[in-house]
């Protein structure tokens, strides 16, 4: 048993290692600071920003009870083993395996140390080269999104969707909340590829397609503004594929920045109230992110502009024929399962992806 014993008392220090570094403990204040403000008299006067403060606190209480119940577990069962004899060797290495799994998989969060690693995930999903295959295909990775949120307990809302003419989407907006939201899904930003037999193709030849992703962290607004003067605000009716609509009012809303040219539609909700202030924050990232580029001489993205998504720009391509591969550009990292991949299997590229990104800083 004693090589099991030593290998489990490895894993407490790793786990206890990755807590400190992880500072929970600013986690927990943080905690008691909206509990105290959740406790205020007027708390609910401004349900929508109840609702935020009610669901950030819900995620951080689970995010330290489920580090302390990992911690909690490896202490029980190296506790067990130091008491256990060599019959029950087999039972205690199952045992072993599991909890390294489980804590491979939480060391993730001890890489995602970025400012806005730990707040919620703005992403923007537009089609680009490749007509109705490129439609389809942006609508494609807009669900494999919402399987990834789900396979990982993180909460996705789909904001707005702009939908193509004979399939999929011309863009969607979805918003994804969570631990670590930000964090996970920043490796996604960038030109995708997709490589298949055309579905929309009379000879069903293979065709090739592209979809942007754009992504930028949701950021608190209570201390920034933005002049009105620079806005310019539509409403219209929210509606669905084939005109069906959402609703009968002009609920969903449109801002534009007229400066930047940046522009957020919001539609998911019936209160254009509702959809205006999400619009107001989404747009408030937006200009965040265009500001960080900016301070890393990137001063030409404050036009708005973009990588195109086309030819020589993707980050990541997807080949469903003549045979199957994804594999990042920037990672190199590959594997078959596209199918696995597309139904939110995403774990082994996101963490390639941050493996690549701190070899590159170092």
């Amino acid at each position: 048993m004693k090589p099991i014993i030593e290998k489990l008392s490895s894993l407490l220090a790793e786990v206890q290692r990755a807590m400190e570094v992880l500072a929970l403990n600013k986690d927990a204040e943080q905690i008691a600071k909206l509990e105290a403000d959740m406790q205020s008299a007027d708390f609910w006067s401004n349900q929508s920003r109840a609702e935020e403060v009610s669901r950030r606190a819900a995620e951080l209480k689970k995010y330290l009870v489920d580090w302390h119940r990992l911690q909690d577990d490896v202490q029980t069962t190296l506790e067990l083993a130091e008491t256990a004899d060599n019959t029950q060797l087999e039972e205690f290495e199952g045992l072993t395996k599991d909890l390294e799994k489980r804590i491979q998989a939480a060391m993730v969060a001890v890489r995602l140390n970025g400012e806005y690693d730990k707040s919620p995930a703005i992403i923007q999903i537009t089609a680009g080269v490749g007509g109705t295959d490129a439609a389809d295909w942006a609508q494609i990775l807009m669900e494999m999104y919402l399987k990834y949120a789900e396979r990982q307990g993180l909460k996705a809302e789909v904001l707005d969707t702009s939908y193509g003419e004979e399939a999929g989407i011309k863009s969607a907006t979805v918003r994804i909340s969570g631990p670590f939201a930000y964090g996970l899904l920043k490796a996604e930003k960038g030109v995708h590829r997709l490589v298949r037999l055309s579905p929309f193709n009379a000879q069903n030849l293979r065709q090739t397609s592209f979809a942007l992703v754009d992504m930028v962290p949701e950021i608190e607004d209570e201390d920034s503004e933005i002049d009105q003067r620079d806005l310019r605000i539509d409403t219209f009716r929210s509606s669905g594929r084939g005109g069906q609509s959402v609703n009968t009012t002009d609920s969903a809303v449109r801002i534009t920045h007229i400066p930047t040219g940046v522009t957020v539609s919001v539609q998911n909700e019936r209160s254009q109230l509702k959809n205006k202030q999400a619009a107001l924050k989404i747009l408030l990232s937006r200009l965040n992110e265009l500001a960080r580029e900016a301070k890393a001489e990137n001063v030409s993205k404050l036009s708005g502009q973009t990588k195109s998504a086309d030819w020589g720009a993707q980050i990541r391509s997807y080949v469903m024929q003549p045979y199957t591969k994804v594999k990042d550009h920037r990672s190199d990292y590959e594997t078959n399962d596209v199918s696995g991949v597309l139904e939110g299997k995403l774990e082994p590229l996101i963490e390639a992806y941050l493996d690549w990104q701190l070899k590159s800083k170092n």
